[in-house]
């Protein structure tokens, strides 16, 4: 009798956020994801090398929007024009997957899909594709859902926790733990007793199963949701896919895959979640101050990208790069400078920035969004 055919395994990069609290730089067509934060290369593209050892260029997908497409596609340029998937409209993750997982139906009957944010930082890159290879394979099996925790280094309550329970599996020599539940970004009081624990991880978005087993838990959880992206799969390679889309994907409810799908796949019994613990130097890169403590050696370092000369000054952040920077006697500030606007604020306030873009928002400044 002849082995049954292994799954096609391929990448899914979620690359459609916009990446407010990066303003000046990031703006509506190059958003976080397409700039250089960390290296002179974009993080999307620095995304698509890190997996490039396991995915290669016609197993790599990318899901975007129609204001970043040309900028996805310049930094993805062997991934063929057919997988650099087009969201009409913002509608969550929930969505965003759904829409790849349709399309990876429609080409290879089913896949098994590692889906990956396309702005994160790996330390250890040999380390995290090892984990990423255990997940393929533990996601490999019909009900499971898997998903990466990176072991918490403080108690932080900007990111989601994972609490495992017990052994669950093992994996490429990788020990897997059930998920007992998902929180999403919990009190200060609270994080500090998980991450004290030893038995919480930070929840890094970074999920493994099968695409029939996502439609799945779709049709039990999403019932509306996984009717349409039924409806829009029937005209996937045919003239009526770009209407259908349109006319569909606004409909589609506009929620995350953690709340979607993980959190009531955990109280139920039909799927298996697992967590991967993945201590690969990860970071979300989620502020400048975050940029800052990447690139940093010491606290009271200077980071400057650009010629520039500090006296009495320590701590500092300065992005100027065509310009030649003096800073004197300022300590902890973060100073952006882009062509059309400028950002000063302490390190310590880099999470507002955001508000910036929600104001200028709100005065319809386009020409600075």
């Amino acid at each position: 009798m002849a082995e049954k055919m292994k799954p096609i395994c391929c990448a899914v990069i979620l690359a459609g956020g916009r990446g407010t609290r990066f303003w000046p730089r990031s703006r509506k067509r190059t958003p976080k994801q397409l700039l250089d934060i960390v290296s002179a290369r974009s993080m999307l593209h620095e995304t698509a090398v890190r997996l490039a050892p396991i995915f290669p260029a016609n197993r790599l997908w990318a899901v975007t929007n129609a204001e970043q497409a040309a900028g996805v596609r310049r930094e993805l340029p062997r991934v063929p024009r057919a997988q650099i998937l087009l969201e009409p409209t913002g509608r969550n993750t929930a969505a965003a997957i759904g829409l790849a997982a349709i399309h990876l139906t429609h080409r290879y009957g089913d896949a098994v899909m590692a889906v990956l944010p396309a702005d994160h930082h790996i330390a250890y890159a040999s380390a995290y594709r090892r984990i990423v290879r255990a997940a393929m394979t533990l996601a490999g099996q019909p009900g499971n859902l898997v998903v990466l925790g990176v072991p918490p280094t403080r108690p932080d309550t900007g990111f989601g926790y994972i609490e495992r329970g017990q052994s669950g599996a093992t994996s490429g020599g990788l020990r897997a733990y059930t998920v007992k539940r998902f929180t999403e970004k919990p009190a200060a009081p609270v994080a500090r007793k998980y991450t004290d624990s030893g038995k919480y991880f930070w929840n890094a978005g970074m999920f493994f199963w099968r695409a029939s087993t996502f439609l799945e838990c779709l049709r039990k959880f999403l019932p509306r949701t996984a009717k349409l992206l039924h409806e829009l799969q029937q005209t996937i390679g045919t003239s009526r896919y770009s209407s259908a889309l349109a006319r569909i994907y606004s409909c589609l409810e506009n929620i995350s895959v953690d709340y979607a799908v993980m959190e009531p796949a955990c109280r139920g019994t039909a799927q298996r979640v697992f967590v991967l613990p993945a201590e690969v130097g990860w970071s979300d890169i989620g502020s400048w101050d975050a940029v800052y403590e990447l690139l940093a050696h010491k606290n009271s370092e200077n980071v400057s990208r650009g010629d520039s000369f500090a006296l009495d000054a320590s701590g500092n952040f300065l992005w100027n790069p065509k310009k030649f920077t003096a800073a004197i006697g300022i300590r902890d500030l973060i100073v952006v400078n882009a062509a059309d606007a400028l950002l000063i604020c302490p390190r310590a306030r880099a999470q507002d920035v955001g508000r910036i873009v929600k104001w200028l928002e709100e005065k319809r400044r386009h020409d600075l969004l």
